[in-house]
């Protein structure tokens, strides 16, 4: 176990006079007793709001704790019931014992030998005082509630561990019972768990032991008079202690089967019932090293098969076993949660996600944790060839063997190949069959009525269908034909006409028509009836849109980008109902009830948005309204199913050219916000869905034209948790470290403690008096068990703060303390790290009165130094509605009342939306302004020297620029219009020829030219200059990079992944480009001086590499090398801002693509930058501006969302975060376990002292006056020194050093020098394997002379050695010890303001702080 251990005291109390002999009282209560240790759970609804609460039993505490859910997901500070002095409750049950229909607690008191019933009030509370029935002296260690006697009031059975007998308690139905009956469970069995069944199936509950003594498992079965037979005893292996048990159907044989979790063989065993009151023993599963106490049984990866989980003793503390259906189980899944002990769990959804979640208690950390359980998706693809141009694939059993088999097209060959399923996942080799030209689509079906499986494939070249029927053994006869439209490319199947002969639709691409094709039977089919659609129909689906039982079908056009709903007579003729048209370029559409009101809905995947739309259905054929989600690049095909098995149906979208399958999961409303990525070998270009490997869950398939493949994803058949949430029945739990201090300057001694069990910190005010308030809590985050804590003034407000160290999430929190005394969490940055930190120290090291932070690691040989920078952070966005595709933004003064506006182009809108602001960060509703045809860039200035800002917007689609003149009250003239060359695509404003009137540069993509249009002053401009730049250029960013005062170039060439500088003339004309390598796929550009050396810097996002390149420049218009920073997944547009206020530019970056953000990089002035921190856009983002929205001196910003057509806003707040500054090497195998700040050579710079566990030694790194510091000077130690602190022992002025050291169980110490050198160690026993934890140093005694605490860990004791003054000690010897305590610190302070010094002690074995005040 590695313990961080950070201790801050006073060295300048008053002291009391005379010496003391050290005797010590112990206040009357401990100030923090976290030890109640819990020891069971149980969950329902008890106060009647649908949200499962929680009741845990406190063996300690003698009492139980409820929890009540709230709405947010979290729980309310619990409240507490006692279930009477010394009555170590062990379990607990919920049920209605009063037949009030309010749910009820029953409690097992092993400690008191009674049953504690809690009445239930009706809202969640519970009458204080129970209803007591005594168990006389049978001490019950179980309890299990069930209608034992048909009477429908709840009766009790125990399990009565001392007593060796279970016991039954009949019920009232008022919360009372009558007197019970025992039977035996045998001498020296030792019950500790029993539960209730039908074992016989006589529809009588029989009773199932755990006998833990005699390693069996007792079955008693019922008697038709309530009464029950001797146990029939079951083993369950040598010493293996079964602790618990549960029953269920485990094979499906409808005979129950028990499952038991055997402590003592760390085994899951299996006892599978016979249907008559017996069982045979099946298997059994080991866990490893893990003892498992808890066991409990359901399905918790949907799939409907029963499962095992077990909660267990050791460092893997959860168990699960994946049922398969038939009495057996996968082999165990090990998990840790973080603690080595959890005795118990139960397990509900606690979030609605239709997967089951667990609470799981810790009886080592006193906590409970909250594990929601998640789907683990999908395997890695698995690939079958099939042949060159796989190009699409149906489902289906063509052998009749139970087992799904495929069919594949191949476009390029013009056969199909079919593959065979073996009915666990995989497919044997492809038979392949010839078809017609360039098959694409295709559709299985029994096309003639004899109940064997055919094929139909749409031929692209030959304008026709081939029908190959199927002989029902996998083999099918030569292909029949039928004429189609020109180019076929989708097909599906239903019976349209009612005569229960399928029939086929197929969409004809080049001449804009379906064909309706009637079956008559016998695999022939009528001459097709043709509908119009239109232009470039791309994929057909059928439902029944109107709810009149009758099949209809939508079309969609890729090229009219139309949506096209046809409704069905019923007698195979439709007629077009409604247009659509939500989107640009649909390729692909499928339908289903997304949001469960029992209309079909439509799903189109939109490859000019990469975004699938959905279109919700009335009933009536027509559609309301849709959303848009964003997806990968280039969405190709999707198809629909329930996933994750939740009943809500789910999408699944692969991609033309991405390695990747989205699937987006469904709510059950029609929101799909949760998206998983899966990645592949190579783009698909086809997906469909179905069970290959009969596990109830739905796989994926896939064809990959590129390979000739068609691969399988199977369904991952395991599930898993994730902790969200830790609670405890006290204030906190695990209490790890302690600070003394005065945090509220009353002159009294405050603590501050750190509760890794619960994830916060608290303090303690203190009275004065030796007590102290009630603990006041700050969270440190989900998962993030704080280990350490530092305080010091991490701002410059005068105000104290807190640094934390987590081991949880491996990161740094800091605390910022106010006057109030309270502390906000701040936003972490950059100090997430790979390893664990160990122990933080906080100080000033250069002497700029803010102090620094040190932090060593678990496991690491360096220590980091952090200093604390206002990094800023945006705290919430606002959404904006805009015009239709929200794109290009710009941000400026339009109304002239000082207050920012927003610009935005409106890409498919042919529009600008002008959003006036108040000020306040709000804004005024849209006024919308035609632009031109597809506005992609935008910029603002005064072109008419009219002192209001007018706008020039590049219109992509017409190859033009428009000036829109702003009247200065935010609106404006219309439009003037100058052509461009071709697909212009950037713009940006400034005086080029210096005649003090604005000019306007454009890129001009496939031009390969930047065009400068010189303005008049009067808001005309000339014809454009031409220049040439590099292929397919895309940004564009203005500055003079050779410092001769005449604005320069720097353009974006994509293709050639290259910037090119053009260096202005200062006559509005330029030179050719010089070029710089990029990375791949560059996009935008923006320049600043990111080094404060008063030249300009650039950096350009590169889209297919996910990064940013940096160029720092000369002054003299050349630059070095880039340096590359990681961004979100497809990085596009990039400005530069200070938003922090420290002088320094940051930089903004947009990621489109997967999870959209705006990565923010703080700039550190010297040309670096910090890794980003990334604000989620949820959907696809594309441009980004900054400005003060709200005028507080913080800049905001927002950024496009054209999937939403609106823009969000970002509002900008301080935030104070650690950024790492440098880092100390402690030497090979050192890892550092304990520092130290102070001069000990005495040249007024800090030191850093640090006790290097490893390597058994002291190292010293010498600070020097410029803050640096020296190489290490490496001083001897015992084994493993842990704790130390620094003083003068020998009263000569200089700085010893104390150490002590756990594996040797050793004290050294280390005489100083004042040069910053010791002497040799002298070494003192702490006792025998005491294992010593934690050093200080004092004048306890008051006698002048300091002295030594230390804390025992093992020996569980605090032991002294008085000091001679002169750097000896008198041997130690024992001031105070408590049974298993195991201490872990001792600090030393006057809590009580008498003067004379106290301590205060965490208790790690009793997960407590004792304070022991000093009495002389």
């Amino acid at each position: 176990m590695c313990t961080g251990i950070a201790i801050i005291y006073s060295t300048s109390l008053t002291k009391a006079t005379g010496v003391c002999t050290l005797k010590f009282n112990s206040t009357d209560t401990d100030p923090i007793q976290y030890n109640y240790r819990p020891r069971s759970i149980a969950i329902n609804h008890l106060n009647q709001d649908k949200l499962s609460d929680i009741v845990v039993v406190n063996e300690a505490a003698n009492s139980i704790s409820v929890f009540l859910a709230d709405p947010k997901g979290s729980f309310s500070t619990p409240v507490h019931y006692s279930t009477g002095q010394h009555s170590s409750p062990y379990t607990v049950e919920i049920g209605d014992f009063n037949n009030d229909k309010r749910l009820d607690i029953a409690i097992a008191n092993f400690g008191s030998n009674s049953i504690s019933v809690f009445l239930n009030l009706g809202n969640g509370s519970f009458h204080h005082k129970p209803i007591q029935t005594s168990t006389f002296s049978y001490r019950p260690f179980s309890i299990h509630i069930n209608h034992l006697n048909n009477d429908q009031f709840l009766d009790i059975i125990t399990a009565n561990h001392g007593s060796h007998c279970i016991s039954i308690l009949f019920g009232y139905g008022n919360g009372s019972f009558r007197h019970f009956q025992t039977y035996s469970t045998g001498f020296d069995s030792l019950p500790l768990f029993v539960s209730t069944g039908d074992f016989n199936n006589d529809k009588y509950l029989d009773l199932a032991v755990a006998n833990y003594g005699t390693n069996t498992i007792g079955i008693f079965l019922a008697n038709t008079n309530g009464s029950y037979t001797n146990q029939n005893l079951y083993e369950t292996g040598i010493d293996s202690h079964p602790y618990s048990l549960t029953i269920a159907y485990l094979d499906s044989d409808q005979f129950l089967d028990i499952a038991v979790a055997n402590f003592g063989s760390k085994t899951i065993s299996i006892l599978i019932g016979n249907g008559n009151g017996s069982f045979s023993n099946r298997a059994v599963y080991s866990l490893g090293t893990s003892a498992p106490y808890s066991i409990i049984v359901d399905d918790f990866n949907k799939d409907n098969r029963l499962d095992l989980l077990a909660t267990c003793q050791g460092t893997e503390n959860i168990a699960i076993l994946f049922g398969h259906g038939n009495g057996s189980f996968n082999l165990p899944k090990m998990n840790s949660t973080g603690s080595t002990s959890s005795i118990a769990m139960a397990a509900v959804d606690f979030n609605n996600d239709s997967l089951l979640d667990i609470a799981i208690v810790n009886n080592e950390t006193n906590s409970i944790d909250l594990l929601l359980g998640y789907d683990e998706g999908f395997q890695a693809e698995t690939a079958y060839l099939a042949d060159f141009g796989a190009n699409s694939v149906a489902i289906g059993d063509f052998d009749r063997d139970n087992r799904l088999d495929l069919v594949v097209t191949n476009y390029f060959i013009n056969n199909v190949s079919v593959l065979f399923g073996y009915g666990n996942g995989s497919f044997t080799k492809s038979y392949t069959y010839l078809v017609g030209s360039k098959p694409n689509a295709v559709v299985v079906g029994d096309f003639n009525n004899d109940n064997k499986l055919d094929i139909i494939v749409t031929n692209e070249a030959n304008n026709s269908i081939s029908i190959l029927l199927g002989y029902g053994n996998g083999s099918f006869a030569e292909q029949m034909t039928c004429s189609v439209g020109s180019s076929p490319n989708s097909i599906v199947t239903g019976d349209f006409n009612n005569d229960t002969y399928l029939d086929i639709i197929v969409t004809n691409e080049n001449d804009n028509t379906t064909s309706v094709l009637l079956g008559h039977g016998n695999g022939s089919f009528t001459n097709q009836m043709i509908y119009s659609t239109g232009n470039g129909p791309s994929s057909v689906a059928v439902g029944d849109f109107n709810n009149d039982m009758q099949l209809d079908f939508v079309v969609v056009s890729i090229e009219s980008s139309t949506t096209s709903i046809y409704l069905n007579y019923g007698n195979g003729t439709f007629v077009h109902y409604a247009t659509y048209y939500p989107g640009y370029y649909p390729s692909s559409v499928a339908v289903g009830d997304f949001n469960h009101d029992h209309n079909l809905d439509i799903v189109v995947t939109y490859t000019a948005y990469n975004t699938i739309n959905i279109l919700f259905g009335c009933g009536n054929g027509s559609f309301l309204y849709q959303r848009k989600y964003s997806t990968t690049s280039k969405p190709t095909y999707l198809t629909v199913g329930d996933m994750n098995n939740d009943t809500h149906l789910d999408v699944v979208v692969v991609y033309y050219f991405d390695k990747s399958i989205d699937v987006l999961y469904n709510d059950g409303t029609g929101n799909f916000r949760q998206k998983t990525k899966y990645i592949i070998s190579s783009p698909a270009n086809y997906v469909k869905v179905a069970d290959f490997n009969n596990d109830t869950r739905l796989d994926i398939v896939i064809t990959q034209q590129n390979l000739g493949a068609v691969s399988v994803l199977l369904h991952s058949t395991t599930s898993s948790f994730q902790n969200v949430l830790s609670l405890a029945s006290g204030d906190g739990s695990h209490l790890r470290s302690i600070i003394v201090h005065d945090l509220n300057n009353d002159t009294i001694r405050d603590i501050i403690l750190v509760n890794s069990g619960t994830n916060n910190i608290g303090i303690l005010f203190g009275y004065g008096n030796g007590l102290f308030s009630k603990q006041r809590t700050f969270s440190t985050g989900a998962n993030s068990n704080p280990n350490s804590i530092a305080i010091g003034y991490f701002n410059n407000d005068n105000q104290l703060d807190l640094a934390v160290g987590n081991s949880g999430t491996k990161n740094i929190n800091l605390l910022l303390g106010d006057k109030t005394n309270l502390f906000l969490r701040q936003t972490s940055y950059q100090n997430n790290f790979n390893q664990t930190p160990l122990i933080i120290v906080a100080n000033d090291l250069n002497n700029d009165g803010q102090s620094e932070l040190i932090v060593a690691y678990e496991n690491y040989d360096h220590l980091h130094i952090f200093t604390s920078h206002d990094t800023g952070t945006f705290v919430r966005k606002t959404a904006l509605l805009t015009g239709f595709w929200s794109y290009a933004l710009a941000v400026g003064d339009l109304n002239n009342d000082d207050l920012l506006d927003i610009v935005v182009s409106n890409f498919f809108g042919d529009s600008i939306s002008v959003l006036l602001g108040y000020g306040n960060g709000s804004f005024a509703n849209q006024l919308v302004y035609p632009s031109g045809s597809w506005p992609i860039s935008l910029a603002l200035g005064d072109f008419n020297n009219d002192t209001r800002l007018d706008i020039v917007i590049v219109n992509g689609n017409k190859e033009t620029i428009s000036i829109l003149l702003g009247y200065g009250n935010g609106s404006f003239a219309p439009r003037m219009i100058y052509s461009t060359g071709k697909i212009p695509i950037s713009v940006a404003v400034a005086d080029f020829n210096k005649d003090d009137r604005l000019d306007i540069v454009v890129v001009n993509q496939n031009d390969a030219t930047i065009g400068i249009y010189l303005g008049y002053g009067n808001g005309s401009f000339s014809d454009p200059r031409n220049y040439s730049i590099g292929n397919v250029a895309i940004g564009l960013a203005i500055g003079d990079f050779n410092h001769d005062n005449h604005l320069d170039f720097v353009v974006v060439n994509s293709f050639d992944n290259t910037i090119g500088i053009l260096f202005g003339f200062g006559n509005g004309s330029s030179t050719n480009q010089t070029t710089y390598p990029t990375g791949l796929n560059p996009q935008y550009t923006a320049v600043g001086d990111f080094n404060n050396d008063t030249h300009l810097d650039i950096v350009v996002t590169n889209k297919d590499e996910n990064t940013l390149s940096v160029f720092i420049g000369f002054g003299n218009g050349s630059f070095a090398k880039q340096i590359k920073y990681a961004t979100g997944v497809s990085p596009s547009f990039v400005i530069v801002k200070d938003f922090n206020n420290d002088n320094r530019l940051d930089i903004f970056v947009t990621a489109t693509a997967n999870n959209s953000n705006v990565g923010v990089f703080i700039g550190y002035g010297n040309g670096s930058f910090a890794n980003q921190i990334t604000y989620s856009t949820g959907t696809y983002g594309i441009s980004v501006a900054v400005g003060d929205f709200n005028r507080d001196a913080r800049l905001d910003f927002i950024v496009s969302l054209p999937v939403l057509s609106e823009i969000f806003v970002f509002y900008g707040a301080p935030n104070q975060a650690f950024l790492f500054d440098r880092m100390l090497s402690t030497g090979a195998g050192s890892l550092p376990h304990s520092i130290i700040i102070d001069d000990v050579n005495q040249d007024t710079y800090k030191d850093i002292i640090v006790a290097n566990s490893g390597t058994n030694e002291i190292a010293v790194f010498l600070g020097h006056d410029n803050g640096t510091f020296g190489n290490q000077l490496t001083f001897t130690t015992g084994s493993f020194p842990r704790s130390m602190v620094l003083a003068d022992l020998n009263n000569d002025t200089y700085l010893d050093i104390v150490v002590v050291n756990t594996n040797d169980s050793t004290l050294s110490v280390l005489l100083g020098y004042g040069n910053g050198y010791f002497a040799n160690q002298i070494t003192y026993s702490t006792g025998f394997d005491s294992q010593p934890y934690s050093v200080t140093a004092n004048d306890i005694n008051n006698d002048n002379k300091l002295d030594i605490l230390i804390a025992n860990h093992a020996a569980s004791n605090v032991i002294g050695l008085i000091g001679y003054g002169n750097g000896s000690f008198m041997n130690p010897f024992e001031l105070l010890a408590e049974y298993r305590s195991m201490p872990i610190l001792v600090v030393v302070d006057d809590f009580n303001n008498d003067r004379k010094l106290d301590l205060g002690i965490i208790n790690e074995g009793t997960d407590s702080l004792k304070i022991m005040l000093q009495t002389c």
